[in-house]
């Protein structure tokens, strides 16, 4: 009898071991990659490393609940330590005793087990019934004339899921609440969009971490192993720069930048091939990418369905959504564009101690005594653009841009003032012709190559939205001026650009 009592106990361990395993979530063990297999260290973390840091970053305050057999788990671990210390304090003569407490103890176990897998099981047809009527809800909502597309399916399960966690959670209805009462209140919008992002079960986040997940998983084998350099030689811009300028003459300007240049992709090794097939996918991937965060954060709220809101609602899930990931997309920018960096590295060095006027700048747009107005001219033009490279969201980055172009301007305002004796601001200080050469100076100055492939990234990945305007036409000259300083060391840009001052 004792024997089969100690049987049954076993079997009742071993079965609350199994659940209490199945129920807990697998650890995902932690591994440092120290080298890329070439004895150099990786500065890029594993895929699955990022995912969770990424996880682990994303503060949910909301508690999860413990299922009904994780509940009866826990109560069986009690009912045992109860039971070893009841065991511990009997005497060899109390073996009936013994008996009695583990056959008593193995009937609660299974007790609380069959009544735990009973409310489990009753719990989770309530929860598919609640999940196939807030999907009649979104077929509703969503209702199609035609067959339904793949596209089409995934919003209407994103909805769903968004439908089901408003169920269990009450937060989402308090801001709605809150913003109808506050309508104008943009300082709200930004809280409610900052709160939604650092909501780690939210849909909407999910959703974003997949696709930053996938996107990392397919840059971190190309970006984190050294690729062969590229041949160095001269290359100096896409052609994608040369319809960049608003103005003839800024037009002529560009087109004598860009003189003899052209984009030599045969020349490429065979992993920079592959960042470019990489970076073509990202391209298309993208906006569809940015498109369904904000439509989907938009059916979470629908408050924010106004032009102010969703340019708030943009520039949120766009911040989340790139910085853990702009290292990476820069380092394959600049794989690609190797040899743009090293003409620009070439040009850098040999104009290393060059004024404004060896690169165009008329004289009266600049101190020709360089004690009076600091180190070098445009100096805080530089020292703002140099701050480029620190931030890691698109939109930052072009805010910089737009930055560094009005110092240009409010330093040439100021150094006209100096050659001019009448100097009431009848017009601007400069114009599109004049601005090209001093944003290649203040270029050449920064004494970053980076810049050429931080660029060509904010071209791609910025919002079209943004690319109208001053943000655009910032954007625009700063790719002309990258691309002229990329064709100074050959001084055939050089010499054409005299012709135009």
């Amino acid at each position: 009898m004792l024997t089969l009592a100690e049987q049954c106990l076993e079997r009742a361990k071993s079965f609350i071991g199994k659940m209490r395993k199945a129920a807990s979530p697998t650890k995902i063990s932690h591994r440092r990659v120290l080298s890329d297999g070439s004895g150099e260290l990786s500065p890029f973390l594993p895929p699955q490393v990022f995912q969770r840091l990424q996880t682990v970053k994303s503060k949910d305050i909301s508690k999860k609940e413990l299922t009904p057999i994780e509940q009866a788990s826990r109560l069986n671990q009690k009912l045992k330590a109860n039971y070893e210390a009841r065991l511990a304090r009997l005497t060899p003569d109390q073996v009936y005793q013994k008996t009695s407490l583990t056959l008593s103890l193995q009937r609660q176990m299974m007790e609380n087990l069959i009544i735990a897998k009973a409310r489990q099981d009753a719990l989770q047809r309530k929860m598919e019934e609640r999940r196939l009527r807030l999907q009649e809800e979104a077929n509703r909502r969503f209702a199609a004339s035609g067959a339904v597309t793949a596209e089409e399916q995934e919003q209407r399960t994103l909805y769903t899921n968004v439908l089901e966690y408003e169920q269990d959670h009450e937060w989402p209805k308090l801001w709605k609440a809150n913003i109808k009462e506050n309508p104008d209140n943009l300082t709200l919008v930004s809280h409610l969009v900052s709160n939604l992002l650092s909501q780690s079960e939210h849909p909407v986040v999910k959703l974003l971490r997949k696709h930053q997940y996938r996107i990392y998983n397919r840059l971190y084998p190309i970006v984190s192993k050294g690729l062969p350099k590229s041949p160095a030689q001269p290359l100096r811009s896409s052609s994608s720069t040369h319809n960049l300028l608003h103005s003839g003459g800024a037009r002529a300007w560009c087109c004598a930048a860009l003189l003899g240049t052209h984009l030599r992709l045969s020349c490429f090794s065979q992993g920079v091939r592959s960042g470019t097939e990489v970076l073509e996918v990202f391209f298309l991937k993208g906006k569809q990418i940015r498109n369904q965060l904000l439509s989907l954060c938009l059916l979470s709220f629908e408050c924010l369905n106004t032009a102010s809101y969703k340019d708030l609602c943009l520039a949120g899930i766009e911040e989340a959504f790139f910085t853990p990931l702009w290292s990476a997309l820069v380092a394959l920018f600049r794989k690609v564009n190797t040899e743009r960096e090293q003409a620009f590295e070439t040009s850098m060095k040999l104009y290393h101690d060059a004024s404004p006027g060896d690169v165009g700048v008329p004289l009266k747009l600049f101190p020709q005594d360089p004690d009076m107005q600091g180190s070098y001219p445009y100096e805080s033009a530089v020292q703002e653009l140099k701050l480029l490279v620190k931030d890691y969201c698109p939109q930052k980055k072009l805010e910089c841009i737009v930055r560094t172009l009005r110092l240009i301007c409010a330093c040439a305002e100021e150094y006209r003032c100096l050659h001019e004796v009448d100097s009431s601001p009848r017009t601007a200080a400069i114009g599109a012709d004049d601005l090209l050469p001093i944003l290649s100076f203040v270029a050449l100055q920064c004494q970053c190559p980076q810049l050429v492939s931080e660029c060509a990234a904010l071209e791609e990945f910025i919002h079209e939205g943004y690319l109208i305007g001053e943000e655009g036409y910032c954007l625009t000259s700063m790719q002309s001026a990258l691309a002229y300083v990329e064709s100074l060391h050959t001084g055939g840009a050089h010499q054409s650009v005299d012709m135009f001052i």
